[in-house]
């Protein structure tokens, strides 16, 4: 009499492996989903007009750098808004900043009309201070793109 017994099968012998990477692969694909969000809109928000002319405001500004010292960098989680529809739009964004001798955020108000931003609120919060550093001063900033017109 031939007792031969079958060998188990992948999934009987693996079943403990499997489960949790069965549970563990949604997770990974909704976390990898969010973040690709994330980068995209915060890539949108990096290369607006309103971010960088804050940010460099900000990084020119000699009450910042004297709080924060240099180099000044800009961290990853921007807050706040952009909406643009060819030439109007608005911006209400919150940066944060750090530097070798602390940190700060940014805050940037911002409205387009006729293809020209005009900056209502450009002031940084430095951490620790009571008073924030206004960017602004007592003039409004209009930023209007540069425009190369060729003939022909």
């Amino acid at each position: 009499m031939d007792t031969h017994t079958q060998d188990p099968g992948f999934l009987s012998r693996n079943w403990k492996w499997l489960l949790p990477l069965g549970c563990l692969a949604p997770i990974v694909a909704l976390a990898l989903f969010v973040g690709g969000i994330v980068l995209v809109v915060g890539g949108a928000i990096r290369t607006s007009d309103p971010f960088n002319v804050g940010v460099q405001r900000a990084r020119e500004s000699p009450d910042v750098v004297a709080s924060l010292g240099e180099p000044i960098e800009v961290g990853w989680l921007i807050s706040g808004n952009i909406n643009v529809n060819g030439p109007s739009g608005e911006a209400n964004l919150s940066i944060p900043l750090t530097g070798p001798k602390g940190a700060a955020t940014l805050y940037v108000v911002a409205e387009k009309s006729a293809g020209e931003w005009v900056f209502e609120r450009l002031e940084v919060e430095i951490e620790g201070a009571s008073d924030r550093v206004d960017l602004l001063g007592t003039t409004e900033i209009v930023w209007r793109p540069l425009v190369s017109w060729s003939s022909g």
